[in-house]
């Protein structure tokens, strides 16, 4: 982009809606040329203009001064007038004592347009269900708004419109299915971006000797749920039907909390004993871990953001994370989830 300022002459009421205007350099421009002993004919040629439309305009700027600013003379062609000159003289003048005033303008100028672009820059709506390498991708990458969110309601959120992006997780091959037909039926693209590994989450030492969700059933065994519409705790329903253990005889099932991040704090202030959680948030929080399911990561997005460049960025980085966190497995193809979409 190239910004000048330069001296405009503006005719007419200043509550004209349409005045007329005449850029000074324009018309100085013209003047020179003529000066110089050019013709109008081959000043407009210079400039490729109309010499019509040139003559007009010049016709306009001289009723509008109320003096002429050339002079026609029979045979000789036209001369500039000493308004002509004093106006030439004007402008010079102006672009010589504003210059250094101008360059600093422009570059104030400028540097605040740079800063609109930045906010300006599309900014893409990722709800995803808490993951602490999705947070730490986005974070570095830029360019995208987290939503924290289960992901059921990542998934619905995507069907409606509201943001551009899900993040979700799947622990069976027949789950996956039938939400990557789903997706597909609306047009949206699938990427599977990493394996994680889900289970429990308890206190170093494992002080309660907790060692399978049956467990959970022990009359003083404190146990933090995930909250209603997300994967975990989709998860965790799953196993307990597999197993026949009802629900209602776990003591904290109601309680919810809505991040792997959440339960572990809840287990290291000793306000439970117990929680579903993946395995890395574990690891950085010192406590034990009791695997019980591998899941696949997906994003899922509309057709055209699918080659979106900072999205490409994006899953790259999850890939690359995950190929270096404990409990976690970069996916980059599909043939190695042959049989979930």
């Amino acid at each position: 982009m190239r910004i000048q300022i330069r001296p405009t002459l503006v005719f007419g009421n200043k509550n004209a809606k349409d005045p007329a205007v005449v850029d000074l350099v324009w018309l100085t421009s013209l003047l020179k040329d003529i000066e110089h002993g050019k013709t109008l004919m081959s000043a407009c040629k210079k400039m490729g203009l109309s010499y019509r439309n040139v003559w007009q305009k010049l016709n306009d700027v001289e009723e509008a001064l109320g003096f002429k600013l050339m002079d026609r003379i029979r045979g000789h062609g036209s001369q500039l007038s000493e308004y002509a000159r004093y106006l030439i003289q004007f402008t010079d003048d102006f672009d010589q004592k504003t210059m250094r005033l101008g360059q600093t303008s422009l570059s104030h100028l400028e540097e605040g347009f740079a800063q609109f672009r930045v906010k300006a820059k599309k900014q893409w709506r990722l709800a995803s269900s808490s993951d602490p390498i999705i947070q730490k991708s986005v974070l570095d990458i830029g360019g995208f708004e987290l939503i924290t969110a289960g992901s059921g309601e990542a998934l619905e959120r995507l069907f409606n419109y509201e943001v551009d992006i899900a993040g979700f997780h799947v622990s069976d091959q027949q789950s996956s299915q039938i939400i990557a037909k789903r997706l597909k039926k609306e047009g949206m693209q699938i990427f599977p971006v990493m394996k994680r590994v889900q289970g429990l989450m308890i206190a170093k030492g494992n002080p309660h000797n907790i060692n399978s969700p049956k467990d959970l059933l022990r009359p003083k065994i404190r146990f933090i749920n995930r909250q209603k519409g997300s994967g975990t705790r989709l998860l965790l329903d799953t196993i307990l039907t597999k197993e026949g253990i009802d629900p209602q005889g776990i003591k904290g099932y109601e309680n919810e909390e809505f991040t792997h991040s959440a339960i572990a704090m809840a287990i290291l202030a000793k306000k439970v004993d117990v929680g579903m959680g993946v395995k890395s948030v574990a690891i950085e929080n010192g406590l034990d871990f009791i695997q019980l399911k591998d899941e696949i990561f997906f994003l899922a997005m509309g057709e055209d953001l699918s080659a979106n460049r900072e999205l490409a960025k994006l899953i790259r980085k999850i890939r690359a994370l995950s190929g270096e966190t404990p409990g976690y497995k970069s996916i980059g193809l599909n043939k190695q989830i042959a049989g979930w979409l």
